[in-house]
């Protein structure tokens, strides 16, 4: 994975990051007017804070109980071995799995630490058997599954 480009924000450009977390179908006019600019300034550094990866996209927060996708499981994955060969492997293979939300390399006992949502216990049971059980090199496979959300936010304190 590239390192993103380190760029320096400034007041304007945090304003602009707070407000599009809030709010990403924000109009330009919208925007410019709430951070204190005109509309091309404003549309300038959006586009800027676009190219350079700051923005990554825009997307619509869907509540996953609500299309019926209400389980969530933490799942704790111990490999045979650490090497890169292995990560790699690991890595490549569950990106294309719809049901795995975010999964980070950690630190620690375990060596990776994933969310998935499926639509009830069967449906994990086939995550489990037909994908995650099948992967070379997995050693152990911990599920915790969420008995309910206390906090959830995609908007980071900019």
């Amino acid at each position: 994975m590239a390192k993103p480009t380190k760029i320096l924000l400034d007041v304007i450009d945090r304003k602009i990051l707070s407000a599009l977390q809030a709010d990403g179908r924000m109009s330009i006019q919208a925007l410019a007017e709430r951070v204190g600019l005109t509309t091309s300034p404003c549309s300038r550094r959006v586009r800027i804070l676009e190219e350079v990866g700051v923005i990554k996209g825009y997307v619509a927060v869907v509540d996953q109980t609500t299309v019926e996708l209400p389980v969530s499981v933490f799942i704790s994955i111990k490999l045979e071995r650490q090497r890169e060969e292995e990560l790699d492997r690991f890595s490549k293979s569950i990106a294309s799995w719809p049901e795995v939300l975010e999964c980070y390399l950690m630190t620690g006992q375990r060596d990776y630490l994933m969310r998935v949502v499926c639509a009830d216990l069967p449906a994990y049971e086939r995550f489990l058997k037909e994908k995650l059980t099948r992967l070379e090199g997995v050693a152990s496979i911990e599920s915790s599954f969420a008995l309910g959300q206390v906090k959830y936010t995609n908007v980071l304190p900019i």
